[in-house]
């Protein structure tokens, strides 16, 4: 990373703001905060709490909460796996809790990304650490952990396999089966041994790495909710809690999720300017529509929580310069046709630019980060 501009300073950062109007000190984070101020910050992130008064008593009693999220290297990262995943990161260490980032790697070869070649999927989580980095996720201090799957459990596997052969032993197949989805397959598909075997894995893993809460996406929650159900086969009274984040759409139309495969579905972490520009072009964005209306996911869930506003510049003759500072305000407007998509994808594109150029900038001057998107780039995605 440049030591010149490091792009954690150059970024336009969200702000993470107390109650009480003052700005928190992720080194620090606990010192301005109550347990409801905590809970209150810890919620926004999950479109489902399971469950929220244990979420509270957590916040409440443990002075620092673990939180995990996994992922498997599989491809160039699109901007929710960027820059959501900033998002949260940061107001989960703001709250005061510790996040361990699970990089699956055998996870990733078990369901035959990059071939099941590791060393191109190691080579992809590299990237992907890169990118987290350049784009302000705050990583001073313990608070953040990223762990490698192959080399902890090697290192710990007396721990890891007995417990993943318990969770196997006490769920039937069609359970099992039901948990397809974490890994991007439904029940119909011709799934391999391995890939039965993933989802009794990632179970395992929540118990593992101590998690005190699953921060994953809506994507994720059956496996999730089957460690809750294991605690109840166990008899262990301290069950994991799930805070399952929204799952932003793909942009074109009918798309309903991101994909790595198809380039014109997302904005990728380091797409160039006029690539952002082309992509929200064509994005689907119908007027006076709010439903399933991509655009506007992307304002929601992206846009405001970085800016805490949203600017549109428009001609004096097409209601003029107007800046939102909230996300109902601007959906009233677009609903009764006062936005028009013609001026809000604009503002769109150049908002995501914003944040993305720090993370252009790190890949252009980096020769270790350029390097790594140069081997990303040829790496064939496979399902």
């Amino acid at each position: 990373m440049s030591t010149e501009n490091p792009p954690e300073k150059e970024v336009e950062s969200l702000s993470l703001t107390a109650a009480d109007g003052s700005s928190l000190n992720p080194s620090n984070p606990t010192t301005q905060m109550s347990a409801e101020e905590k809970f209150k910050l810890v919620r926004s992130i999950g479109e489902e709490c399971i469950q929220e008064e244990e979420l509270l008593n957590l916040l409440t009693k443990k002075p620092q909460p673990i939180c995990y999220d996994g992922f498997e290297p599989s491809g160039r990262m699109h901007i929710a796996q960027g820059v959501m995943k900033t998002i949260n990161v940061n107001k989960l260490t703001s709250a005061g809790c510790k996040v361990k980032i699970w990089i699956a790697d055998w996870f990733a070869q078990l369901n035959n990304k990059m071939g099941g070649d590791l060393n191109k999927i190691q080579t992809v989580g590299e990237y992907l650490i890169e990118i987290w980095k350049a784009v302000g996720m705050n990583l001073e201090g313990d608070h953040v952990e990223f762990l490698w799957s192959s080399k902890e459990i090697n290192s710990r596997s007396h721990e890891y396999w007995p417990l993943v052969m318990d969770i196997a032993r006490k769920n039937k197949l069609p359970r099992i089966m039901r948990c397809c989805q974490i890994m991007g397959r439904s029940e119909q598909d011709e799934l391999t041994a391995a890939q039965i075997f993933y989802p009794c894995m990632q179970c395992a893993d929540i118990f593992f790495l101590k998690a005190d809460i699953c921060q994953l996406g809506m994507d994720q929650r059956k496996v999730n909710v089957l460690a809750r159900e294991y605690c109840d086969d166990i008899k262990r009274k301290n069950k994991p809690i799930i805070l399952s984040h929204h799952m932003l759409p793909g942009l074109l139309q009918g798309q309903e999720k991101m994909s790595k495969s198809d380039s014109s579905s997302a904005v990728f972490m380091e797409d160039e300017e006029a690539e952002v520009n082309v992509k929200i072009k064509k994005a689907y964005c119908p007027p006076n529509i709010v439903d399933g209306n991509p655009c506007l996911e992307y304002i929601k869930y992206i846009v405001f929580p970085w800016f805490n506003e949203f600017k549109v510049e428009r001609k004096p003759e097409n209601g003029g310069e107007k800046v939102y500072t909230s996300y109902e305000e601007l959906i009233a407007d677009y609903e009764k046709g006062e936005l028009h998509p013609a001026d809000l994808k604009p503002a769109l594109s150049k908002a995501i630019n914003k944040i993305l150029q720090p993370v252009r900038d790190h890949f252009k001057n980096d020769d270790k980060a350029k390097a790594l998107l140069k081997r990303v780039k040829g790496f064939k995605v496979t399902r």
